[in-house]
């Protein structure tokens, strides 16, 4: 018996999407880890936060081919960020519904 049959992790199409949006923030971290020469907690900071629009603005690429990168990175990563964050609000208001429906039946 599957543990995790009823929960998120244990979906193949969400671990494919989960380890899809790990990827990029690696391949979006090592990039700026090289290219910039900001250290692995800055890169991966950076990664995020650049995904998720928050944006703070501390951190910016200063070389050309960094600002070329993070355009790519942005247009690429941007939808599978944001399309991570709607499977795991999805996944979670449809567990809302199934124990609503499951009470009203009892």
């Amino acid at each position: 018996m599957n543990i995790y049959k009823n929960v998120f992790i244990g979906n193949k199409r969400y671990q494919k999407l989960l380890l899809a949006t790990i990827s990029i923030l690696l391949i979006g971290s090592i990039v700026y880890h090289n290219i910039e020469g900001w250290s692995w907690i800055d890169s991966i900071y950076f990664s995020v936060i650049t995904l998720t629009t928050v944006g703070y603005g501390d951190f910016s690429p200063q070389t050309d081919l960094g600002k070329i990168f993070t355009i790519f990175y942005i247009i690429t990563g941007l939808g599978l960020m944001f399309s991570l964050i709607n499977t795991l609000y999805q996944y979670n208001v449809n567990k809302v519904r199934e124990r609503t429906h499951t009470k009203k039946k009892e």
